[in-house]
């Protein structure tokens, strides 16, 4: 039975070095010198269209609503929705703020985009103007929608956000007909209706039905709901039962392992490089310490490099629990304290890295700074090497 995302512990770096290689797709020639010594991060439209193309295999061709909300998992909301949105397999987008809907727009977006949330009348009336889909699940949605549709000048197109059992958002089923009922009296557009599954592959099924059953009651009584969907990265990849008339993946799009199952096929690259220059080198003698509270001593003359970039960019404090960094194709161990803006690499006898020197702190191009190696050797999870990149760093869009 496939393990949860809450349960499962990312694998150790001995899976990923023996398992299919995850970083078969080469690195971009890219040079610090220029300029470009600030750390910044890589986007890798191959990357996002080869993991699309997996999770669509998967999804026997059902059309995919592609979630990219909290800043696309943290690569960049802009960004990724620019690469996706070409995509044939993308059906549309799902996001959890009325500003990540405007801001997809915003960047020419022309797909059907749903979000999954509640909103301020404010907000949806400009959604409306844009052609974004609102979720529907709260008491008031009836009322709320007429004036929403009066100030937009456009009937409200939605999706009912219906809670089959996860208890966290959308609408109890057992309040849902009469309820229903008013939405048509309102001019709702209905564009199809959605739950979230809880991960308990036994009770997901039962979700599953329960949806299927509300929409089946509703066509009953002449309402068409639309298109169902219930299926996460998780469900998509392990549960074909869940997957209905459309499936809704997200962290997998990225390259995260959603399961041990996942790691161990390997078939998902991550769709991202945090980079930066080197601006330090130096040698230290034995017994010399380095950064706050000289946590790290050399033990014999050794030169350590110096990287601009800390947790405040998104690399994790914990990283000294053993991460490594990746320059001119040799890794080389996390030392010291990773402090809000450095971090500091122990390089060796040799100082076989220069100033300007491009160093990969996390990224698909090799095992040591592979996302599902930092989660395991910093004892987190690998959602959260994701959603810690930080928005301020720059982002860059590699050539296809």
């Amino acid at each position: 039975m496939p393990q949860s995302r809450r349960t499962f512990l990312a694998g150790s770096t001995a899976l990923l070095a023996t398992t299919r290689t995850a970083w078969s797709i080469p690195a971009p020639t890219r040079s610090a010198s220029g300029g470009q010594i600030d750390p910044w991060i890589e986007i890798d439209p191959a990357a996002l269209l080869h993991n699309l193309r997996v999770v669509a295999r998967y999804a026997g061709g059902r059309p995919l609503l592609a979630v990219v909300k909290n800043n696309a998992y943290g690569l960049g909301l802009r960004e990724v929705g620019t690469v996706l949105d070409g995509a044939a397999e993308v059906g549309g987008f799902a996001v959890v703020r009325a500003g990540e809907a405007l801001a997809l727009r915003q960047v020419g977006v022309r797909k059907p985009i749903l979000l999954m949330a509640r909103c301020t009348e404010a907000e949806a009336v400009e959604a409306v103007r844009h052609d974004i889909q609102l979720a529907l699940f709260d008491d008031d949605a009836p009322a709320w929608c007429r004036a929403v549709r009066q100030a937009a000048g456009k009937p409200v197109r939605g999706q009912l956000y219906l809670d089959t059992g996860m208890a966290r958002l959308g609408r109890p089923l057992e309040r849902s007909r009469e309820w229903l009922d008013r939405l048509r009296d309102a001019g709702v557009v209905f564009e199809g209706a959605f739950t979230e599954l809880t991960e308990d592959r036994d009770f997901d099924r039962e979700q599953v039905a329960r949806l299927g059953q509300f929409a089946a009651e509703a066509r009953g009584r002449g309402i068409v709901v639309g298109p169902l969907h219930a299926a996460s990265s998780m469900a998509v990849m392990h549960q074909p039962e869940t997957h209905l008339a459309l499936v809704r993946p997200g962290f997998a799009l990225y390259g995260g392992y959603v399961s041990r199952a996942i790691a161990e096929q390997a078939e998902l690259v991550p769709a991202f490089r945090l980079r930066a220059g080197v601006v330090r080198m130096e040698r230290l003698e034995t017994g010399q310490g380095v950064s706050y509270h000289r946590r790290w001593k050399a033990t014999r003359p050794t030169w350590v490099a110096t990287l601009p970039l800390g947790y405040v960019d998104g690399y994790l404090a914990e990283a000294v629990k053993g991460c490594e960094v990746l320059i001119g194709g040799r890794v080389y161990p996390v030392v010291g304290t990773v402090s809000a803006s450095h971090t500091l690499v122990a390089i060796g006898d040799e100082p076989s890295v220069r100033v300007g020197d491009v160093a990969t702190l996390i990224g698909p191009d090799h095992p040591a700074i592979h996302p599902h190696t930092i989660a395991t050797r910093t004892g987190t999870s690998e959602y959260g090497v994701y959603f810690k990149l930080s928005p301020l760093v720059p982002r860059v869009v590699l050539d296809t």
